[in-house]
């Protein structure tokens, strides 16, 4: 069973804010969500040693989506932690082509090319996930009571990871960097609002998003009606 979910907190560049990574300790070890930038590993790597995790209990580090600011360290923490990487298929090419907008719609080109110098993502952070995970993938084989849903909008194979506890680590659906709101930045509003209805017939306590302080889900649900 979870003892409970640990918040770090990893800087952007260029002073654009910053990105959440979930640690969770279970009985068997400990389960990752989210990486933050490559330029910010040494900090991640510190934080993680402080709460106890170190190259052999890593479990697994699951992924919310193929953004460079939330996957930059995969690779890195893999190969010294020892851990397999996981995330949604329908992401997997932004990672494996080092292209943020593979199965997005498109942008400028100009955002295209300066994406991956922004966040540091060059050739050493490319990777291939090692397990797909889908909705309703159970994560108890990880010691973790808690399931994956697929919550797309930011991207199409964007995830959450819900707890039996009913906290919910939700990547970027949601953000809270000035109140709990649907994230600003979305490839399809439309289907992120899809995602939001799956959601309201959780249950769900607590949300743990990718950017700002977690918050309680009613909060959320209120500034969203």
């Amino acid at each position: 069973m979870p003892q409970g979910i640990r918040t770090i907190t990893l800087s952007l560049p260029f002073k654009m804010g910053s990105v959440n990574c979930y640690l969770i300790e279970t009985d068997t070890g400990y389960v990752l969500t989210d990486t933050g930038c490559s330029k910010r590993y040494a900090d991640l790597e510190r934080e993680l040693e402080r709460a106890g995790c170190k190259p052999g209990n890593l479990q697994v580090i699951i992924l919310t989506h193929g953004d460079f600011d939330h996957t930059g360290n995969a690779a890195y923490l893999r190969e010294k932690f020892g851990a397999k990487i996981a995330m949604h298929d329908d992401d997997a090419g932004m990672v494996e082509r080092r292209n943020m907008f593979w199965n997005r719609n498109k942008s400028n080109i100009f955002i295209r090319v300066i994406t991956p110098i922004l966040f540091g993502f060059g050739k050493s952070q490319r990777f291939s996930p090692d397990i797909f995970v889908e909705d309703g993938y159970d994560l108890s084989g990880y010691g973790l009571d808690a399931r994956v849903l697929h919550i797309r909008g930011h991207s199409r194979g964007s995830i959450g990871i819900l707890t039996a506890d009913a906290g919910l680590i939700c990547g970027d659906l949601f953000e809270n960097t000035d109140k709990p709101s649907l994230n600003s930045i979305m490839d399809d509003v439309a289907v992120a609002n899809v995602s939001v209805e799956k959601l309201r017939k959780l249950s769900i306590k607590r949300v743990y998003p990718g950017h700002g302080e977690p918050f309680p889900m009613e909060v959320l649900l209120e500034n969203n009606r």
